[in-house]
Formats: C-alpha cells, structure tokens, sequence
C-alpha cells in the first residue's frame, strides 16, 4: 500500500472481504489512517467513506452498515475494489476481477477499470477469460509456467491471436520434456 500498489485478489470471500464487518468497515480496512486518529477509529469518517464508496460505484444495500456477506457477488466485488481505491494506489492489480459475478455487475465493473485507467492509474489485468482481455487491455502478455510466451498490443488483440500465443507456449513447453 504504501508503495501505491493494491491487489484486488481472485477470490474475494477468502481474501477479499471480512464477511463479520459491514460494508463501511470493509471499505476502510486497507487506509484505517484515513478513519483513525492516535489509534482510535473515528466512525463517522469510516462511515462516510462507506457512503461516498457506495454512491460512486453504485453498491446496492441498504446503507453502509449493511453485511458484505449477505451481498451478491457482484457487489461484493464493488465493496471490495472500494476498499483498493480508498487506498489510492498508482498500480492496480486485478485476479479475475469479474469472476462468480453476473453480467450487468460485470459490465459495471469493466466500466470502472476503463475510468481508473483514463485517471492515470495503472491496471494490470489477470483473466482467464479471452473477451475480458479484448475488452478492457490495450496489451496482452500470455504467461506459462511464469514466463512470457508472447504479446499483443492494440488493435491486434483478439481470441485467435491470444490463443495462437497459448498453443506456442503448449508446444514450447512440450518441447522441453522431450
């Protein structure tokens, strides 16, 4: 965090959110400076993060002392990339961040990585999923094994070219066992 880079993790339930805490607490939870003085948590700066979160990304609860746990998945997700935006990171790091959501949380979330990344902060993406990568990359680096296989950049990013690179890292990687 204090190196302005944040992690928004693939699984949100174990490493996401604390389901015990409301959504208020959970939003607060990576910048506590920011609610606390002389280590004393001041509530109603916590609460009005939560509120102000809420708002702008448009989290459906009631108000925000509402459960993360009793939340569907997708806004469960926006809690939790509140929390990571509350941290003001420079470099923001994103496992699967649509994953378990349904599609108009999805289409929301993307929308958002788009804004973040025309606010100046860096967006690195890990997906599993190609259509996600042509959506929202203007550079793909396919990984095997921790080693890049190959890129795409722009407007050459698309299925056939992401799984050309795929099958390269498969032949490449067979190759060595021989």
């Amino acid at each position: 965090i204090k190196a302005g880079i944040a992690m928004l993790s693939e699984d949100r339930k174990v490493n996401g959110f604390v389901p015990t805490l409301d959504v208020a607490e959970n939003i607060s939870l990576a910048r506590l400076d920011k609610v606390s003085k002389n280590g004393i948590l001041k509530y109603g700066a916590e609460n009005q993060y939560g509120r102000d979160y809420i708002k702008e990304l448009s989290i459906k609860v009631r108000d925000e002392h509402d459960s993360v746990a009793n939340l569907s998945g997708g806004n469960q997700q926006k809690v939790v990339l509140s929390k990571w935006l509350m941290a003001e990171p420079d470099i923001l790091l994103l496992d699967e961040p649509t994953r378990g959501i349904d599609v108009g949380a999805k289409a929301e979330i993307e929308v958002l990585i788009q804004e973040l990344s025309d606010m100046g902060i860096s967006i690195l993406m890990i997906s599993s999923e190609i259509a996600e990568l042509e959506r929202n990359c203007d550079r793909v680096v396919v990984m095997r094994d921790g080693r890049a296989v190959g890129e795409v950049i722009d407007k050459d990013i698309n299925q056939n070219k992401i799984m050309e690179l795929i099958a390269k890292g498969s032949e490449s990687e067979g190759m060595k066992h021989d």
